[in-house]
């Protein structure tokens, strides 16, 4: 064999084995989080404008999550079985929202937190709390308009209004304490999904379909589409707003922001820091 098809050869060779390397080391926790670091500065970088729409898109979309689970619940039989077939329908909203790149709260507990971990100064501080505030307000005035058009225009037929009203009650009426419980794992399972999503490529919609899937089959407590279950009862005067707020929304937020930051996010960012601080003072 000539001499420059052997160089040819290894040097293919050598470029093969470049990128197997890179894609094995692609799927390593500092990448993972790198990725999602640096959507989160995107997403602090957008305007109030921006994410209001956007806030507001993603309120209404998972609405999508409310209307699924109430189709299953009418028209399938009632069978022990229902119950895990009906909870595919909860994905609905979540697969509108997240890969329509929407703004949803839950996402950003994890998302926006990540660049914080790396840059923790008080202006970092200012910034997340000024989105979350503005997507989770957004988020709400979405999820109100959704349930407004469910109750009050024959937009949705008039016989799946019972379903809605069933599962908007069973998901307000556990309590405030087991509420904010129910809560943290949600929190979790929506970070988780976040975490994964940067390798996920072409799997994306069975790992949110599957995911969503047990927040719901689990029973979990999720504060944007809980509140279009909030805001369902609240608009035909089922639900008084105190008990709306103290008895469902705070609790569930709270829960959700513990299971998403504190547990998830914090285990997250503890895998990575060291390399992390590590390249950062290197290029110092």
């Amino acid at each position: 064999m000539p001499p420059l098809v052997t160089q040819y050869q290894k040097d293919s060779e050598e470029v093969d084995n470049e990128q197997s390397v890179k894609d094995a080391t692609a799927l390593s926790p500092k990448l993972i989080y790198e990725v999602i670091r640096r959507e989160g500065e995107e997403e602090l970088a957008r305007t109030k404008r921006s994410l209001i729409w956007s806030g507001i898109a993603a309120g209404m979309l998972i609405s999508l999550s409310v209307l699924g689970e109430a189709i299953f619940r009418t028209y399938l039989p009632d069978t022990p079985a229902r119950f895990l077939i009906e909870n595919l329908g909860y994905s609905l909203g979540f697969l509108a929202v997240i890969m329509g790149r929407m703004q949803l709260f839950t996402e950003n507990t994890i998302t926006t937190v990540l660049p914080l971990m790396r840059d923790r100064t008080l202006n970092a501080l200012g910034c997340v709390m000024r989105l979350w505030g503005i997507v989770l307000a957004a988020n709400v005035v979405g999820a109100f308009a959704a349930a407004a058009l469910f109750v009050m225009t024959p937009a949705v037929p008039s016989e799946l209004l019972p379903a809605i009203n069933e599962l908007s009650h069973h998901a307000t009426g556990m309590g405030a304490a087991e509420g904010f419980w129910r809560a943290i794992p949600a929190g979790v399972i929506v970070a988780l999904i976040v975490w994964m999503l940067p390798q996920a490529d072409e799997n994306a919609f069975f790992l949110i379909l599957t995911f969503t899937w047990l927040i719901a089959a689990g029973d979990f407590t999720h504060i944007v589409a809980g509140s279009v279950e909030m805001a369902v009862l609240v608009l035909q005067s089922d639900l008084g707003l105190s008990d709306a707020l103290f008895g469902f929304f705070l609790p569930v937020l709270s829960g959700n922001i513990i299971g998403g930051t504190l547990i998830f996010t914090l285990v997250a960012w503890g895998q990575v820091r060291d390399d992390v601080e590590g390249h950062d003072k290197k290029g110092h």
